[in-house]
């Protein structure tokens, strides 16, 4: 399948239109809260929907009034975004380079609500720090959801994904994933079309530590059902992924997956839909 290109795209931009009432948490690089700031985030449709304006306020504790305001406006799309159908979305770095900061945003829209995680990397490559942004269209009550934890995400899902590649061309593929806690470590199992592999990680409270592959990779269990699997470290010359998870209810969860090849240039953005079946 493949997508009609930039105007598909800008539709699925449209599908985030609306005001999205909720906050920005700031966490450490080892997913330690630090701050929490309310925020109300406007994007609206202008010429006819041939523009969209957003506008970021960041308001006092409160909600009472705006601290801080930032309006961008948009008239297309840039090289560093890409949309699927409904609006989930990826934007951030293309290009891994030395010395340079590196990160990127993955946001997912499920009904009336959405969650956004940004993933910053310092220019030494290290991950630095995440920003948790849970949202809800305004006069609408937000869903609570606990923080993420082993024991949700244990058991055997199917799902269905879809990649999309930098020229809008679209694969979609049947995917099984199979996670178990055994003592201290949780392990997984995934069956990919032409792939199959195990990994395992130490479990450390919220922290998940796959320590036995090329480069250690580390997924954070956060607030709201969200996880952040990245790379400690960014590695050279070798592919790496960028990914985020949201549990929206018990037993179905979205992973999207921004991944880079061994050069460091961002070629794919894959968005896993999938249900837990036992």
């Amino acid at each position: 399948m493949t997508q009609s290109g930039s105007t598909s795209q800008w539709n699925n931009l449209l599908c985030n239109l609306g005001v999205w009432e909720g906050s920005f948490t700031n966490c450490s690089g080892q997913g330690k809260i630090q701050s929490d700031t309310p925020t109300l985030v406007t994007l609206e449709g202008l010429d006819d929907n041939k523009m969209v304006r957003q506008t970021i306020n960041q308001l006092s504790a409160n909600r009472a009034e705006v601290t801080q305001q930032r309006v961008l406006e948009y008239r297309s799309l840039g090289r560093s975004i890409l949309l699927f159908e409904g609006g989930a979305f990826s934007q951030g770095s293309i290009q891994l380079a030395p010395l340079t900061e590196f990160g990127a945003e993955l946001g997912f829209i499920w009904g009336k609500h959405r969650l956004r995680l940004v993933q910053l990397f310092n220019a030494d490559h290290q991950l630095s720090n995440l920003t948790l942004i849970r949202e809800h269209l305004q006069h609408n009550q937000p869903t609570d959801r606990p923080p993420l934890t082993v024991e949700q995400l244990s058991g055997q899902w199917q799902g269905e994904a879809v990649t999309i590649d930098l020229n809008w061309r679209s694969t979609s593929y049947s995917t099984t994933l199979s996670v178990n806690q055994e003592g201290d470590r949780l392990v997984q199992h995934l069956v990919l079309p032409n792939l199959e592999f195990s990994s395992s990680a130490q479990i450390n409270g919220s922290m998940l530590l796959f320590d036995q592959g090329k480069f250690p990779i580390q997924v954070l269990l956060l607030p709201n059902g969200a996880s952040s699997n990245t790379p400690i470290t960014l590695p050279k010359s070798q592919p790496f992924f960028l990914e985020a998870g949201w549990l929206i209810e018990p037993n179905l969860r979205q992973r999207m997956i921004r991944s880079y090849d061994a050069q460091g240039s961002w070629n794919s953005l894959t968005l896993v839909s999938e249900r837990r079946v036992k």
